[in-house]
This record gives structure tokens, C-alpha cells and sequence, in this order.
């Protein structure tokens, strides 16, 4: 099972439980050595409701060491820091302990990012994959967490700050504006320490950013020094629009 301390692999490895049990299941995580500390609690948490002792692998960097190796920003279209961190380590864990043609690979995405499966499942060959939350009966992201509070297991706390998943402590390089700005609202400090790891990746690597914007027809960098400017600015530019 591959158990990033979503709350749609938890839901997934839940149903694989009820189906196959537990004496053969493996929640196999990747540490990127960012995420949120009370992903760990859950993960904790939820394994020991399910007696299975997490395979944590690591390959020892964060991503904004995977960015500065590869001298290139991770971004909504291309982000090496998942290839690096996530993918390797844990194929790496497979090749060494789990044989093809008697292992089933779950992920958690569900029946709203079904189009991801092919691509998935291409990419894990030749590990069979199976993708449980894209069966019925279907669940929103609330219901699996109403779901794991109904078994005695306290969500992960990114669902409550208002992000829809629970990675890189919100700060995901895959996000687009709306939740980087989410993440400048519910947690500055968090987003100030990606900036400064952002402006560090600038000096060294010239304009580039993670975020990019449209403007009359040419698409350009958008650094996030630039969309807290934007953001700090925006209640005095209202203010000055009011009507007297």
C-alpha cells in the first residue's frame, strides 16, 4: 500500500483490509523530510488501528535539495522532487522486497482524479496496481473523513486549515496560486520559509519560480515574493476603490 498520510490511502488501505486483511499488508511511505509533523501522528496513529508497522524510506534530501542538484524549481507541470523523494525510494523498497507476480500496488487517489490511473499504472510496471477509492461506493474527501473519525482516528490537520491534501506541510510545489495564497493566510511562516528557499533558488538559477502567471498572451514567472506583494497590497488598493 502506498501510504502517504492522505487521507485517501488511509480510506484505501482501509478497504484493502476489510477485503484481503492485514497479515500481508505493507503501508510503504516516503519521508521527503518536509511534511508536516502531525502527518506522522497520523500515519502512527492509523497504523497502529491497523497493527502494521509503517516501511518508512527516504532518499535524505528535501525538495528544495532535490531543485538546487537538479538546478531546476519544481513546478504544477513538472516536479522532480516526487521522482527523487517518492518514486525512486519506494521502487527501490519494491525491487528489493516485493515480487511482481505476487504483489498488488494500492494507491489512494479516488474516483475524482481517475484519469491519473493510467499513467499510474504505466509507471509502476511491472508491479499490478489497483486504485480502491475509484470503486464504488464512491466518497467525497469529507466523507472519508468523517469516516476516520468514526473509527477513533483524529484526520490530519491540513484538512482543517483548508488544504485539500496532506503534502509538504501545504507548501507544494504541484499547487497552483489559490493555495499558495491559502498557505500565506493560515500559516505566513510556512509560506516565508519556501519563499526564502525560492529567492535562494533565484540567485543561483536566474527567473524561474514554481508558480507562473498569463499576461496578454505570454506566460512569465511568478515568484512568490511577488504574489505576498501582490496579497499585502491588495486591502490598500480596495481601500483607495471604496467610494467616499
Amino acid at each position: 500500500m502506498q501510504y502517504s498520510g492522505g487521507i485517501g490511502s488511509w480510506a484505501a488501505a482501509m478497504r484493502v483490509a476489510a477485503e484481503h486483511g492485514t497479515d500481508r499488508l505493507v503501508l510503504l511511505i516516503a519521508d521527503t523530510r518536509v511534511e508536516d509533523p502531525d502527518l506522522w501522528r497520523f500515519v502512527d496513529d492509523s497504523a497502529e488501528r491497523f497493527g502494521v508497522t509503517p516501511v518508512v524510506v527516504a532518499d535524505g534530501r528535501t525538495p528544495w535539495q532535490v531543485f538546487a542538484d537538479q538546478r531546476f524549481i519544481g513546478n504544477s507541470r513538472v516536479a522532480p522532487c516526487s521522482h527523487h523523494l517518492k518514486q525512486k525510494p519506494c521502487r527501490a523498497w519494491l525491487t528489493a522486497n516485493a515480487d511482481p507476480a505476487t504483489t498488488i500496488l494500492y494507491v489512494g487517489i479516488d474516483w475524482a482524479e481517475q484519469h491519473r490511473t493510467p499513467g499510474i499504472e504505466r509507471g509502476w510496471k511491472p508491479w499490478t496496481v489497483r486504485f480502491p477509492m475509484c470503486d464504488p461506493p464512491y466518497l467525497t474527501k469529507a466523507e472519508m473523513l468523517d469516516w476516520a473519525r468514526a473509527e477513533g482516528i483524529e484526520p490530519p490537520r491540513a484538512y482543517a486549515e483548508g488544504f485539500s491534501h496532506n503534502n509538504c506541510f501545504g507548501a507544494c510545489v504541484r499547487a497552483g496560486q489559490r493555495q499558495w495564497r491559502h498557505l500565506l493566510d493560515v500559516a505566513p511562516d510556512r509560506f516565508a520559509a519556501a519563499e526564502a528557499e525560492e529567492e535562494r533558488l533565484r540567485s543561483a538559477l536566474g527567473d524561474v519560480a514554481i508558480l507562473r502567471e498569463r499576461r496578454n498572451g505570454v506566460s512569465r514567472p511568478l515568484p512568490l515574493r511577488e504574489l505576498r506583494r501582490r496579497a499585502e497590497l491588495a486591502p490598500t488598493v480596495r481601500r483607495e476603490a471604496t467610494p467616499r
